[in-house]
């Protein structure tokens, strides 16, 4: 009698403590795998917006560029990343860390041009940079004269424009023997963590360099950045 009590008694125990057990282990289940779910939704949340899309800065237009009688001036698209060459004087400093764009400018004649602008990784590192191209662009008459016997260089520091954290335009004439005079006008300037770069050049020397209309090119060029 005894033993049959037990049986019967028994019984019950070990269901109870298989279904215990089972339930026990599927609210752990599930309460893991909603915690993986969150962890991965968290994971893949945070790689995107780890890597936020840089916009796009404003760019000049072909009207922005300083006109002249018989010069027509065309824009090229803006494209990512630096041009195919870099611009005169500026061999040293392009392509710069950072997210870079450029848009090229020609006319019908002899005279071009290109705007670069590079977004840096903040406002510090885009002062470094604007300063870094302002000192090769000062640099560059002497580093070209060294580097091509029997030339003829010279440039001038048309000074500092007042347009958010300041701009800066020089100019640059190079000549060498049976070759025609060049004359380029270069414009630094920077908004907060992002520096834009324009060239303007042509055949001739520094008397022919258009100063004045330059400065409102590079002045409209640190504008439109934002």
């Amino acid at each position: 009698m005894t033993t049959g009590r037990n049986k019967r008694r028994s019984t019950p125990r070990r269901a109870l403590t298989s279904v215990t057990t089972a339930a026990l282990a599927g609210v752990l289940t599930s309460v893991a795998t909603a915690a993986l779910a969150g962890a991965l939704a968290l994971s893949v949340s945070g790689s995107v917006q780890a890597v936020p899309k840089a916009a796009t800065p404003g760019f000049l237009v072909a009207k922005d560029m300083p006109q002249a009688a018989g010069n027509v001036w065309t824009a090229g698209k803006v494209t990512a990343g630096a041009p195919e060459w870099d611009p005169f004087c500026l061999e040293k400093v392009l392509p710069a860390q950072g997210t870079t764009w450029h848009r090229q400018f020609g006319t019908d004649l002899d005279t071009g041009g290109v705007q670069v602008s590079v977004q840096a990784a903040s406002a510090a590192a885009a002062k470094k940079l604007a300063a870094a191209a302002e000192a090769s662009v000062a640099a560059c008459a002497a580093d070209w004269l060294r580097a091509t016997p029997g030339g003829t260089a010279s440039w001038d520091d048309y000074g500092r424009i007042a347009v958010e954290e300041g701009a800066r335009v020089i100019g640059v004439a190079t000549s060498i023997p049976d070759s025609g005079p060049g004359v380029h006008l270069l414009g630094i300037g920077r908004d907060g963590d992002t520096v834009t770069i324009v060239t303007w050049g042509q055949i001739g020397n520094l008397s022919h360099a258009p100063v004045a209309a330059f400065k409102k090119t590079t002045t409209t060029a640190v504008n439109k950045l934002r």
